[in-house]
């Protein structure tokens, strides 16, 4: 949510931020209503005013006995006239509200220009693609060989975009999830949390979810909507919240399915985990002070890059132009792997620094130290990793030519020590 009073102090900076993310100018026409808003505010206050001056002359008229229909009379027409204003007030005010509630967040001056990801500026690499001897395969020729992913059965009971994972690759995304979460928190100093999957309305306009991406999520019957990610849940740990600055930052890290109906994807990443209807991520949510979000940003980033080195794969870290950015990031940072089945860089995660865009919107503030007053909280989120996209990086990564994948030692201790998956083969 932005502030009005920021456009009206700052619109050419708006309308500046607003052509970053490919958008027309809008201050002139915001501030208009917002012209309008405050006179039928300052309006109805006057006619406020007036009723009180006069409700007070009648009272005294009345105990000196003199005649009152006059005041009353105007007090009347004056109720007509403040009913009048106030709806208008109100009418002005919504109105407000809605076109500033789905505008996206201002990038920061830092952010590149682009229009779509080809704005997009890489600012490191890590490790190095891996030579082959044969032609590597993709990660769905991998599990499929093996029958531990099944997809066919999976659409027989939910349709398209589901998976049923079985056995090794079971065990293998559970061990994933495991050793993110206990580096996150043992190293990274994230505190876990288990969240709540179905969320109310206001929780989802919390983070900007609403009403924009209303159909982008799964909606249940009785009023919930299913998390798309865990930062839904864990940003709002400070909805309506005042803290004390010498409690942060926080920072909370989950493992949870994300639930996302991926409208506006047709035909997108069709072939097997990249794009499910259901995926595992383990998210984490950063909440701090303005001056320290920037840092806080790079740490979260980094905490990310280190699961994939931990696990020695290869990756590249972008900063996304205004164009490609999340409606709810001033600043975001995306962590893409090495794929050899597709011979690309693929997304893993995305690492945003939101400013006090959530924090307006859910009512998050901060007391700070030897200040007066409160401020808005700065909210920041990250995958770390998505589950699902990993397994991918290491099927397809550390494949054998017999089929056989060989499992990175960082994860061996969660798989009871299995050092591979075996070959279809050996299996029979």
């Amino acid at each position: 949510m932005h502030d009005i009073r920021f456009i009206r102090e700052n619109p050419e900076a708006f309308d500046a931020g607003l052509k970053k993310r490919n958008l027309a100018p809008l201050s002139a026409e915001l501030l208009e209503i917002d012209k309008h808003r405050r006179a039928a505010i300052s309006g109805s206050e006057t006619l406020q005013a007036r009723r009180k001056a006069l409700s007070q002359q009648i009272g005294i008229a009345k105990r000196k006995g003199e005649p009152a229909d006059a005041l009353m009379a105007e007090v009347a027409a004056l109720e007509e006239s403040l009913k009048k204003g106030e709806g208008e007030a109100a009418r002005l005010d919504e109105e407000l509200t809605h076109r500033l509630e789905v505008l996206p967040n201002l990038p920061f001056d830092e952010v590149p220009e682009g229009t779509d990801e080809h704005g997009n500026v890489e600012i490191r690499r890590h490790g190095n693609q891996r030579n082959f001897g044969f032609t590597p395969k993709d990660h769905v020729a991998l599990g499929e060989a093996t029958g531990e992913m099944d997809f066919a059965a999976a659409v027989k009971i939910s349709g398209s975009r589901f998976v049923f994972l079985k056995a090794h690759l079971a065990r293998l995304e559970r061990a994933l999830a495991q050793f993110m979460l206990d580096l996150h928190t043992t190293e990274g100093g994230y505190t876990e949390v288990n969240p709540p999957l179905l969320v109310r309305d206001n929780a989802a306009y919390g983070v900007g979810q609403l009403p924009k991406f209303a159909e982008e999520m799964f909606h249940t019957d009785n009023g919930y909507w299913l998390v798309p990610t865990a930062e839904v849940p864990l940003t709002n740990l400070v909805n309506d919240t005042v803290l004390d600055e010498r409690e942060l930052p926080l920072r909370f890290t989950a493992f949870t399915p994300c639930f996302r109906s991926e409208a506006g994807a047709a035909g997108k990443d069709t072939r097997g985990l990249i794009r499910l209807h259901q995926f595992p991520k383990v998210e984490l949510v950063s909440i701090t002070t303005p001056e320290q979000s920037a840092a806080e940003h790079d740490r979260m980033t980094a905490c990310a890059e280190e699961v994939l080195k931990r696990l020695g794969l290869a990756f590249r870290t972008i900063v996304l132009c205004g164009g490609d950015m999340g409606p709810a990031s001033r600043k975001t940072y995306d962590i893409e792997v090495w794929l050899p089945g597709q011979g690309a860089y693929r997304e893993i995660s995305s690492c945003s620094n939101c400013g006090d865009y959530q924090a307006r919107r859910m009512g998050g503030r901060f007391r700070p130290q030897g200040g007066k007053g409160t401020r808005f909280l700065h909210t920041l989120n990250g995958s770390a990793l998505a589950v699902g996209r990993t397994m991918v990086a290491i099927l397809e990564n550390y494949q054998n030519e017999d089929g056989s994948v060989t499992i990175p030692e960082a994860l061996r201790p969660y798989m009871g020590g299995l050092a591979a998956i075996p070959a279809p083969a050996a299996k029979k």
